[in-house]
């Protein structure tokens, strides 16, 4: 342990050294607990069309835009995703470009004066930075790469580099006031020759090399609209041009004709055109060229033309992707057939990129699908990490399951990209084909095959059979009815294990997870109305529903059977003496003051918020928006008792943590609320902010869920999540995202927090810091949230850039305490006591003032035991360089602690004969002035042990100066004031001796000592004799009374 060290100032906290680079601290505002990990489930979200690169002639590679990020995938690994960009671009990536190589991003803001560039990377990597001209402040909008030129086409402008050297070449504008689209294209055996589009439908034709306008050829009638794509065909001199409001033309550019003109659907102009290079696919055979594939960002089908004989429109790929719908965004943003192959290329708007390939016998000219990649395509609205199986399977916390507005429930495996897949809801597209829904007039139909958007997942893994569970066809989602249905195969092999209710639907929906896809079941409601809340009993065999009227009914999910109703049903002859009962005698008896309740009361007067039962399937706990917590006896349908908030709050939603026994609920006051099951009452009130800030006032809890050893509590509102502490109830972290939080899950293992925004299709994943590295669990009061939320938002990234390395590389490095209180940005010096009556503790961390009282030992410890030992000698024909030199090892290491030990010395003796003063004695003159001793006392506090040594034994004996007895009336104060308790002890107990000599030679320095020695015997009795009384009062509670 190294403590000796110059110190001219407050001692600088060394930083720790990460391979060569200073350890980072945390940004203000970011979390202190949980660590940005990387974000799931993006594929192809932007509009940023992919782009392509054969990789020799065995494979293709394509890339795809997820914001600030590229994601390439390889086809011939089934779409396997090989590289994700590094570092970051600094705003969202407009345009991409695959070539060699290489692939080029560029990224500009939204927002007037954000930066605009070019990168360039290979293999994941940042390889090179595009020039640009001085002031450029345009956003590309698409790359042209051929020959020796890369073009870039921005709103008014055209950038041209070269190639090979990245050197950017000149820019070119026209004489046209008219603004570029994104279209461009090369013209093969037309040197130098480009061709991009404009807004009034005119296509012009530049030569890069010489910077000028070739030619301009118009649209057939200003009508037409802007140009949307432009596609040279594999006939030499032809160019497919498609316009916003026209038709697509065939054109030769030579003698400025239309060849071919095509009419494509009304309402979804071409943005994308692309040509089979196999020379087949066209003719009734297939067997001749000529094939042309169109799509539109307005619609999800790929149309392919036959070429041949004036062209003819071959066939239509119906619901390639999903369609725009006024919830989630669709579209096709781009096709691309790869060279020389039967397989055509697709992304879309709907977060997917899919592969089809032209294989069918006897021949179609409509492709199958061979790969697809995809996510959610809308915002998430539902996350919930899988439960642990009973079997115990090493699973736990890799899966997390997420329901979007897209109507879809999808399985993200945290481990391994491949495995994420969507959970099937049976054959959709033949049953929308049959039923005629694939025509473009009938695409709200389509989505309505699919179920509701999902609001509520229960999951129980304990009788799941995973891929062999109930082998075989069945329907899907039906109402069990009589005895015909057998549950003899079911019980050998499992059943479903997922339960969702869904919006604005009067059913409640199984899964299969083993098979992801949709189970047998589809559980009713017994009132008629719309399922709120779902839930499933531990054994993986019951599924309770709650519904918007206050109804609960409980199925088996091994026979899709009802089997209870809460509150239990009554007959006729039941009912019709309850009722006689209840006007005879009133029926409401109390138990120990509890209210005793009979068979058919108890119903909840509004919508069920939440259900859960219990460990031992003995008691079902429910929560109504009406401010009502129901305890049920899970067999017999009878209400036990109940817990009613009613008169001040009412309740949106409850979570359970099944291993503890305890329950949250969520309240309209902003306020989760924790009950214990087991003794039904409430433990514990969790506010954001006692009292309220005014950025969180009227804020609704959206979310919230346990830990997974029920120690902590997140929710999210607004953009801001918040942690706490269940044990002693304080708020212990805050962190600000970019987007309202719709939604956050806790991983089994508590390694992860996964999170969901509403401008996001992917999911958040943050590492929890807790598992690898100290955390201080210190409250977050009022003032700190309040900055914490005008601070910047943090978020994870696709490619983890930004992320933290929690756990240290050299398992052998002793963390030093100074850099422990760091972890979370320095100790909140803020709270220095906790109340003036109490006698409190630094928060100075611990080794300081123990290394100070044993500073001796310490540098005795540290002295090596012996010198080096000089090494055998050598044989003659090897010479020894330890015989070179002239002054032996033993001896420089003696020097050399000589020195270090007088180092610090040496410095206050220097500044004493300069007469100037060190920062310690001029506080301490001043302290003398004033009787200001704050100042003083938290300077010494800073010092490490060292520097605090070493001023200390400078302090000047005579007593005209009086920086003795300064010293010691400080330390007298600091005691009075019942603060730093240990650090005042210590300072006393080093100065007493290295000065004890002087102080028995003074009599004032003497008699300070002994008024110091007075104050502390005081407090020492006062604190005795609260501790007495602490232990008698407990004695006596604990002891037996009669």
């Amino acid at each position: 342990m190294d403590v000796d060290g110059e110190h001219d100032a407050p001692v600088a906290k060394r930083q720790k050294l990460t391979n060569g680079t200073t350890k980072t601290h945390l940004k203000p505002g970011a979390s202190r607990v949980f660590a940005p990990y990387r974000t799931v489930g993006l594929v192809s979200p932007t509009a940023v069309p992919f782009t392509s690169v054969p990789l020799g002639k065995t494979t293709f590679q394509i890339t795809t835009s997820v914001g600030r990020s590229l994601q390439t995938y390889d086809i011939r690994k089934g779409l396997n995703l090989v590289f994700i960009t590094r570092p970051q671009t600094p705003e969202t990536i407009t345009a991409s470009a695959a070539w060699k190589e290489r692939v080029l991003a560029a990224w500009g803001g939204h927002t007037p004066g954000s930066g605009v560039g070019v990168w360039v990377f290979k293999r994941g990597k940042k390889d090179a930075e595009l020039e640009l001209p001085n002031g450029w402040d345009e956003k590309i909008k698409c790359f042209g790469i051929f020959g020796s030129w890369i073009v870039g086409v921005c709103e008014k402008r055209m950038l041209v580099w070269k190639s090979a050297t990245f050197e950017l070449y000149t820019a070119l504008q026209g004489i046209s006031p008219v603004p570029l689209t994104k279209c461009i294209a090369s013209l093969p055996t037309f040197l130098n020759k480009v061709v991009v589009g404009r807004q009034d439908g005119s296509a012009e034709i530049w030569n890069v090399l010489s910077g000028k306008l070739v030619y301009t050829i118009f649209p057939p009638s200003s009508t037409y609209g802007a140009v949307t794509a432009i596609e040279p065909t594999p006939a030499l001199s032809l160019v497919a041009i498609a316009y916003e409001k026209g038709a697509l033309h065939i054109h030769d550019i030579r003698t400025d004709q239309t060849v071919i003109q095509l009419n494509t659907s009304a309402g979804a102009a071409v943005t994308c055109i692309t040509f089979r290079t196999d020379e087949l696919g066209a003719g009734d055979d297939g067997q001749e060229a000529g094939v042309m594939a169109t799509a539109s960002t307005n619609s999800g089908d790929v149309t392919l033309w036959d070429l041949n004989e004036g062209g003819r429109k071959a066939g239509v790929l119906r619901a390639a992707h999903a369609h725009p719908t006024p919830s989630s965004p669709g579209g096709t943003s781009k096709i691309e057939f790869l060279a020389g192959q039967a397989v055509l290329v697709s992304s879309g708007l709907d977060n997917s990129l899919k592969t089809w390939i032209f294989d069918e016998t006897p021949f179609n000219p409509i492709p199958r699908i061979l790969h697809s990649r995809s996510g959610h395509g809308a915002s998430i609205t539902n996350l919930k990490f899988i439960p642990s199986a009973s079997d115990g399977s090493d699973d736990t916390g890799k899966w997390l399951m997420s329901a979007s507005k897209d109507r879809s429930l999808w399985g993200w495996s945290l481990r391994r990209d491949g495995q994420s897949t969507e959970l099937s809801q049976g054959a959709l597209q033949k049953k929308a084909k049959k039923q005629g829904l694939l025509a473009a007039g009938s695409r709200d139909s389509l989505e309505e095959l699919k179920c509701p958007p999902i609001t509520s997942i229960a999951c129980s893994l304990n009788r799941d059979g995973g891929i062999g569970a109930v082998p075989g066809k069945h329907p899907v989602w039906h109402a069990a009815k009589g005895k015909g249905v057998s549950a003899e195969i079911s019980s050998m092999t499992g059943w479903e294990s997922v339960v969702t209710a869904h919006e604005n639907d009067k059913k409640a929906r199984t899964w299969f997870w083993g098979r992801k896809k949709a189970g047998r079941w589809a559980f009713d409601t017994g009132d008629g109305s719309n399922v709120t809340s779902v839930a499933m009993s531990p054994c993986g065999t019951f599924a309770v529903v709650g519904s918007e009227k206050g109804g609960i009914e409980m199925f088996n999910l091994q026979s899709g059977l009802h089997r209870q109703r809460y509150p239990a049903r009554l007959t006729p002859m039941q009912a019709k003496q309850l009722k006689l009962d209840m006007v005879k005698h009133g029926l409401e008896e109390d138990d120990d003051g509890k209210r005793k309740f009979y068979r058919g009361q108890g119903k909840h007067g509004s919508v069920v918020v939440g259900l859960a039962v219990d460990s031992l399937n003995k008691t079902m706990l429910s929560a109504g928006a009406d401010g009502k917590i129901k305890f049920w006896d899970f067999a017999s349908g009878l209400l036990s008792s109940e817990i009613d908030w009613s008169a001040f709050t009412s309740v949106s939603a409850m979570r359970y943590h099944r291993e503890s026994d305890l329950a949250a609920f969520a309240c309209a006051d902003g306020c989760v609320r924790v009950v214990d099951i087991s003794t039904q009452r409430l433990i514990r009130e969790l506010w954001p902010s006692r009292p309220n800030i005014t950025e969180l006032m009227g804020a609704r809890i959206v979310d919230f869920c346990f830990s997974s050893d029920g120690h902590q509590i997140a929710a999210c509102l607004q953009n801001v999540v918040l942690l706490w502490d269940l044990p002693t109830g304080h708020l212990v972290d805050a962190f600000k995202l970019t987007a309202t939080c719709t939604s956050l899950a806790f991983s089994p293992t508590a390694e992860f927090l996964a999170t969901a925004t509403a401008d996001s299709v992917g999911v958040d994943i943050w590492s929890n810091r807790s598992l690898f590295t100290h955390v201080p669990a210190r409250h977050i009061g009022a003032k700190e949230l309040t900055e914490i939320l005008a601070a910047d938002a943090h978020a994870p990234t696709v490619s983890g850039d930004g992320g933290e390395v929690l756990v240290q590389t050299d398992l052998d490095e002793e963390i030093e305490d100074d850099d422990l209180d760091l972890v979370n940005g320095g100790p909140n010096t803020d709270v220095d006591q906790l109340a003036s009556d109490l006698l409190s503790l630094s928060v100075v961390p611990r080794s300081r003032w123990q290394n100070l009282l044993h500073l001796d030992l310490i540098r005795q410890r540290n002295k090596p035991v012996e010198p080096p030992k000089k090494p055998e000698k050598a044989p003659f024909f090897l010479p020894s360089i330890q015989d070179r030199q002239t002054t032996s090892a033993a001896q420089r290491v003696g020097e050399a602690d000589a020195l270090d030990i007088e180092k610090e010395r040496g410095r206050v003796l220097r500044q004493a004969k300069e007469g100037t003063q060190s920062t310690y004695t001029a506080l301490l003159h001043d302290a003398r002035d004033s009787s200001d001793y704050a100042p003083f006392v938290d300077h010494l506090k800073s010092l490490g042990p060292s520097a605090a040594d070493i001023e200390i034994r400078s302090m000047h004996t005579a007593a005209e100066d009086g920086e003795m007895l300064t010293f010691v009336h400080a330390l007298e104060w600091l005691m009075a004031q019942r603060r730093d308790f240990e650090l005042a002890q210590t300072w006393m107990a080093v100065f007493l001796r290295i000065h004890g000599d002087v102080v028995l030679a003074d009599d004032s320095l003497r008699d300070a000592v002994e008024e110091w020695s007075a104050v502390s015997e005081q407090e020492r009795r006062r604190v005795q004799r609260l501790a007495g009384y602490c232990n008698g009062l407990v004695g006596y509670l604990r002891a037996a009374r009669v």
